[in-house]
């Protein structure tokens, strides 16, 4: 058993029936493993890697993208494996960097690291028994794991991709494969046989609002302006007649105007619709911050707004914005009206209750704007039972500074340790860094992705069953979101059985509860004809059930 490794430390790890099938593989063939967030990934690459130096296969190197998840790949690894761990990113100097290469068992870097210490003839892969490459789906075009990839190729020795997001088109997963040197999938979403028993109960909760009276007025006056400026469009032939114009229109609008731009066309109805465009963009995102974050954020991007209009070299965009009277009066109506958040007090009820009942439980609040974060982290830190903290990117934005990746891992640790017990954060805590499973996760407001909409609610339920509380404001794009992303996630499910599928006829494929799907040797030119076409070599019986669940998805859409 892959559990008894004899390296493997003290800690007891779970018995998880899938992680050791998805094992097994990995340590038979190269293999890209596609495990969504929680269901341990980094489980797996422990065993195999556990198993590879227990058998003397040779070192081992693990690279991830990011700074803060090396490191957290070398604790967990120095916390479960009983081996000579070694650390490297682009700090440590080049020399300490050969010294540790050679005199580690394992190896855990970025990957641009590597690639240079190979370029310059600091590194070697020659004694290398497994590459693991961690975010693997981004080893395309020229990133440097595609340039690990190709020289690894020359050693024969085994790989192991992981990704929680591989995207639902083949010809992509097989370029990862291509580039890395991978012979099978490994593919499991928790619903599949050998995975359904590992998984907590998640109780998802959606809350109503109400839109505050003085709210919805200014929201009124706001879409009578998008409107009006969607109909100049609509005059002009930059837009089809509709009776509802959606953000995608605008969008399209302005592909198709700066198209014409950038081939040289010069005349006053394109530059107009451009300025048009601008304008309608930047009314949709004051829209959608009255809608989802309420008052307090509409004022703080008013402000910048005005800002711009009132700077002579800003676009003319801009200037013109401010002139709309819908816009102007909204604006004035914003600016007297005491901001009511719905949403804020709704929150703060929430986790009184939670603490109430579990003194030491730990909460993330998603959000996706920092000025919102900013808000909820000033209102929670008023209470007694509360030790909020803000968790945001690294970027700066304006006077607004972000985290540095060392920050970022202090402010995770001190979470783990209860030093804080309430993360309110934006899209950043989502995927990549190990943040502790959680009792409660809340949503400020539904967002349309199916992906980020899995990675938030992941981040409870792991060691027990969880609860999710997503604040929905009524008559609002909060709806369309909500609706949305549900839609996504059941297509989603939908195309993973797919994806299974028509994989299965260019790589071998691995089944739920352990056995494989020997893919047919076809030419190149035969399988890209296939995936094109959308068939397989599968008997007439296969292909009409395939048809079947298209038409399905068409009539349910």
């Amino acid at each position: 058993m892959l559990l008894d490794n004899p390296l493997l430390g003290p800690e007891k790890l779970e018995e998880r029936a899938y992680q050791v099938n998805i094992a097994g593989s990995c340590l038979e063939r190269s293999t890209l493993v596609v495990l969504p967030t929680g269901m341990g990934k980094t489980v797996v690459a422990l065993l195999v890697i556990a198993e590879v130096l227990n058998q003397e296969r040779g070192r081992v190197l693990l690279m991830a993208p990011t700074k803060p998840l090396v490191e957290q790949h070398a604790a967990f690894l120095r916390q479960h494996v009983e081996a000579k761990i070694g650390l490297m990113t682009g700090e440590i100097p080049p020399a300490d960097r050969e010294w540790t290469w050679y005199h580690e068992d394992v190896i855990v870097s970025t990957p641009q690291v590597v690639k240079n210490d190979l370029r310059h003839e600091r590194a070697s892969l020659d004694d290398v028994g497994l590459v693991v490459f961690d975010e693997a789906h981004r080893a395309v075009g020229d990133y440097a794991y595609v340039n690990v990839g190709e020289v690894y190729k020359g050693v024969h020795g085994l790989v192991m991709g992981l990704t929680a997001s591989p995207g639902s088109d083949p010809e992509r997963i097989l370029d990862v494969c291509r580039n890395l040197g991978i012979e099978g999938v490994e593919i499991r979403t928790e619903y599949d046989p050998d995975v359904v028993n590992y998984i907590h109960d998640v109780k998802v909760e959606q809350l109503r609002v109400d839109m505050p009276a003085s709210t919805r007025r200014i929201r009124d006056l706001l879409k009578s302006a998008f409107e009006e400026v969607a109909s100049k469009l609509r005059e002009k032939g930059f837009l089809q007649e509709r009776r509802r114009v959606t953000i995608r229109d605008i969008l399209a609008a302005q592909k198709h105007v700066q198209g014409r731009l950038n081939r040289g066309e010069k005349n006053y109805h394109l530059y107009s619709a451009a300025s048009a465009v601008a304008i309608a963009l930047k009314i949709n995102h004051a829209l959608q911050l009255v809608e989802t974050q309420g008052l307090a954020a509409l004022r703080s991007y008013m402000g910048k707004l005005e800002d711009e209009a009132k700077d002579e070299e800003s676009s003319k965009a801009s200037r013109m914005l401010v002139k709309i009277p819908k816009v102007r009066e909204a604006f004035k109506l914003a600016r007297v009206t005491q901001p009511e958040d719905a949403k804020v007090p709704r929150i703060v009820e929430i986790l009184q209750k939670q603490f109430s009942s579990k003194s030491d439980s730990k909460v993330i609040v998603f959000t996706h704007y920092r000025e919102t974060a900013k808000l909820m982290v000033k209102e929670i830190d008023q209470r007694p039972w509360a030790r909020p903290f803000r968790f945001v990117g690294q970027a700066d934005r304006g006077d607004d500074l972000g985290l540095k990746q060392r920050e970022q891992v202090e402010l995770v640790e001190k979470f783990k340790s209860g030093e804080y017990n309430v993360m309110v954060a934006t899209s950043v805590a989502e995927e990549g860094l190990d943040i502790p499973s959680t009792d409660l996760v809340v949503f400020y407001e539904p967002i349309p992705s199916e992906i980020r909409t899995i990675q938030r609610r992941g981040r409870t339920g792991r060691n027990q069953p969880g609860r999710v509380v997503v604040l929905v404001t009524r008559d609002s794009r909060d709806e369309a979101h909500l609706y949305s992303a549900r839609r996504k996630e059941r297509k989603m499910h939908e195309e993973m059985d797919r994806l299974r599928e028509m994989l299965k006829q260019r790589i071998l494929v691995g089944m739920p509860g352990g056995g494989f799907f020997a893919a047919p040797r076809l030419s190149d030119e035969s399988s890209r004809y296939l995936l094109e076409r959308g068939e397989d070599e599968a008997p007439r019986k296969e292909r009409a059930a395939r048809k079947q669940a298209s038409l399905s998805d068409f009539e349910s859409a």
